[in-house]
């Protein structure tokens, strides 16, 4: 046996597991023993020594069955107040002998295989190192002498065609059954260098593709994205022309690669604009810092009939310039103004902005918002009482112009007729037509008069076709 061990017993006599506790104790008595430390230090022919209350050395490594072990302290203590420590003979230290490993007859067969963990220590590498020298089992046989196995309706058996895909593939007659070789590392390790390289590759030409239709607020998706689909939607067209573009990009997207790592599935596409409005996230809260700002909020049902409340962050950057960021768009079960509280405290939770920094609210005039007791704005000003509600002036606007709009009857009836107008004239395209027409010609007079001026996106009419 090797190695030091370390022990204590106690005035109790509580048996703790020393260098002694490893062996018989038929010849040895020991009781109230102080620590030991052992280590290797055999002398024959020597008479066994002890003192009281004191560290000690002793043998770990195979010892003589002759052999008497020799105990010297290290430390010295009180002499007199110390009992006495039962000295070992060396009938109990037995002798600890390993038989060597025949690597000739290592079994092949990796069902059979004996399991690495149970060799000794000292001889794992050297097992280790035969199997890599002897490399995978890999019997191939003829088709009919691998089992069949059935698969539902259908009979499957084990091909020696897949040794040549896959070259740490292992066959256990015995078994029937495929096992993994995890030692060749020089395979494994090129090809998966050339599959990263590959998966990088695909995985960009997806996120560059998701980034631009997201800045020109693009849909991602089609109707049909089947391959034989003639416009497979914007994402995946997108990514068929890098493909044009470049041969290796087109040697690994879509039908080039493999099914289950195409990256252009929905959840991917998710996953990417989420990993994108993150990254231009934590730019806001960066450039906000620990700065006092304003939050705008508003609610809106969008296409699929769904409360959404966006919120848009307004601060001062450190160039003193005043900013409107559009921060978050949260889908809410209700409007009342302790689920739009919540909502709006969790999105600035999350981003580490905290509710004592915010100086202003703007909200619409509904009820649940500027209520003095119960209102969003009142729930807010309990918490901070500078954020301080300023009824958005564009809505201010509306309701000034609805309201001028019902006490003047001309006003009311410019309206009025001016729906009719637009409903008439988009209803025929030959009247639109002619409008544009009729808009064209009169653009082109102000411009002959000088009173409109040209240059590069001014007065364009050929928007108007």
């Amino acid at each position: 046996m090797g190695g030091p061990w370390t022990g204590r017993l106690g005035n109790q006599g509580r048996k703790r597991k020393t260098l002694f506790s490893y062996f018989p104790t038929s010849n040895a008595t020991l009781a109230n023993t102080p620590s030991v430390v052992a280590t290797s230090n055999v002398s024959p022919n020597v008479t066994p020594t002890t003192t009281p209350n004191a560290t000690v050395i002793c043998t770990t490594t195979t010892i003589d069955p002759t052999a008497t072990v020799s105990i010297t302290p290290i430390t010295s203590y009180d002499l007199h107040s110390a009992p006495a420590i039962a000295t070992a003979t060396p009938s109990a230290l037995p002798t600890s002998t390993t038989s060597p490993i025949d690597l000739t007859s290592l079994e092949r067969d990796p069902g059979l295989r004996r399991p690495i963990w149970k060799y000794p220590p000292n001889v794992r590498d050297d097992i280790r190192r035969e199997y890599i020298r002897l490399e995978a089992c890999q019997p191939k046989l003829h088709k009919d002498q691998y089992p069949p196995t059935e698969f539902g309706n259908q009979r499957r058996r084990f091909q020696a065609s897949w040794f040549n895909s896959w070259p740490w593939l292992e066959y256990s007659v015995s078994k029937d059954a495929a096992f993994y070789f995890p030692h060749i590392d020089k395979v494994i390790n090129s090809q998966s260098l050339e599959d990263v390289k590959k998966n990088r590759l695909r995985l960009r030409a997806t996120i560059e593709a998701v980034q631009y239709l997201s800045l020109q607020a693009c849909a991602l998706r089609g109707h049909d994205e089947s391959s034989t689909s003639r416009n497979r939607g914007n994402l995946i067209e997108m990514i068929k022309v890098f493909g044009r573009l470049s041969v290796d990009i087109s040697n690994v997207v879509l039908e080039n690669t493999p099914k289950n790592a195409m990256y252009t599935s929905p959840k991917v596409q998710k996953d990417i604009l989420y990993i994108l409005t993150s990254k231009i996230r934590n730019i806001i809260c960066e450039k906000l810092g620990d700065s006092k700002f304003c939050i705008l909020v508003d609610e809106s049902i969008d296409a699929s009939y769904k409360e959404q409340m966006a919120i848009v962050i307004r601060f001062v950057d450190v160039h003193g310039i005043i900013r409107e960021r559009f921060f978050d768009i949260v889908n809410v079960a209700n409007t009342t103004s302790l689920t739009l509280k919540k909502e709006i405290s969790n999105v600035l939770t999350r981003n580490n902005l905290s509710i004592h920094n915010m100086r202003g609210q703007g909200y619409d005039g509904a009820s649940n918002i500027r209520g003095a007791f119960n209102g969003l704005q009142a729930l807010f000003l309990k918490e901070c009482p500078y954020a301080y509600y300023v009824h958005c002036f564009a809505h201010r606007l509306q309701l000034a112009l609805v309201g001028a709009a019902e006490k003047q009857d001309s006003i009311w009836e410019f309206f009025s007729m001016l729906s009719h107008v637009v409903n008439i004239v988009t209803g025929s395209s030959k009247r639109l037509l002619e409008l544009q027409n009729t808009y064209g010609i009169e653009v082109d007079n102000f411009v002959a008069s000088e009173e409109r001026e040209t240059g590069r996106g001014l007065n364009q009419i050929g928007n108007l076709q």
